[in-house]
């Protein structure tokens, strides 16, 4: 006899927004907030609070949450039109828009929250964070600087994770967060290449648009080259151990692979450059940095 499975409507509809917010990619910017908050603890010598671990937690997860549902309740009339959009949730009608707002909404102020229980100065950037992770939505519209913009937001998850702890700036995770924005601007520049002759038409502005599929490759090689020299940088500055230098050496490997994947004239593997390379890149390197805090 077959087995069935009955899917309930809470699952059902918290199905729907785990895809709408595309969760299986906070693999990039959580292993750096993972950083972050283990730099601040091990090589700052605080003490370690699980509730602030979980507190970090949920502030990665309610600002995505609010920056990638903003998105797609922004972006709706673009992807109903974008073949390769148009199966999302908001434009294939799975979704409301208002239910994507209203959820956008509630994100944002349980990210306010949370960050009131974590430390003052938390809570007096929040808005600040809350503003340039949802900004980012609008400069598509006006800059092909957008790839900056979203590298700028996900670069806010290692700092963000070290003030949780520590309540203070200091260099060594400015340095990841650069790390993190110039590799982020980059692989976002290989991805909106599928999106090209689509934003030329609908004016739209993106570095391929601007560039073509070969300069923006370029610009995308150049932000990776600036993205493995400040993990360097920070492996010096931190006078971190093998490990680190283990983890480094994975992360720029990889990166010089996706470079090898995506070519101007072949653009079939740009899926396996953005999600599976990157993904690798930032765990392993995660690991072996934390490991290395660690012993």
């Amino acid at each position: 006899m077959a087995n069935t499975q009955t899917i309930s409507p809470s699952q059902n509809v918290i199905g729907k927004y785990l895809s709408l917010v595309k969760f299986s990619h906070t693999i990039f910017a959580l292993p750096f907030a993972l950083i972050g908050f283990t730099l601040a603890v091990v090589y700052e010598q605080q003490t370690f609070h699980w509730y602030l671990l979980v507190f970090m937690l949920l502030c990665m997860v309610f600002a995505r949450s609010a920056a990638m549902a903003f998105n797609r309740f922004l972006d709706r009339k673009f992807d109903a039109l974008n073949p390769r959009t148009a199966i999302r949730e908001v434009p294939a009608g799975i979704i409301k828009p208002q239910h994507a707002l209203i959820f956008t909404i509630v994100n944002c102020v349980l990210f306010v929250i949370t960050t009131y229980f974590i430390n003052d100065i938390c809570f007096y950037l929040s808005p600040v964070a809350l503003f340039v992770v949802l900004f980012y939505s609008y400069t598509k519209r006006f800059t092909a600087l957008c790839h900056l913009v979203l590298g700028v937001g996900l670069a806010l998850a290692p700092i963000g994770a070290y003030l949780t702890v520590t309540g203070y700036f200091n260099i060594l995770p400015l340095l990841f967060s650069f790390a993190v924005l110039t590799w982020v601007s980059g692989f976002d520049i290989i991805y909106a290449l599928q999106d090209e002759a689509f934003d030329k038409g609908q004016k739209l502005h993106s570095i391929p648009a601007a560039l073509g599929t070969k300069g923006a490759l370029m610009v995308s090689n150049i932000l990776h080259v600036f993205s493995a020299l400040f993990v360097i940088a920070a492996g010096v500055y931190g006078q971190f151990g093998t490990c680190y230098w283990l983890g480094a050496a994975v992360f720029a490997g990889l990166l010089i692979y996706q470079h090898l994947l995506v070519k101007p004239n072949d653009l079939s593997k740009v899926n396996i450059a953005f999600m599976t390379t990157n993904g690798i890149a930032s765990i392993v390197f995660a690991l072996l940095v934390i490991l290395d805090l660690l012993l």
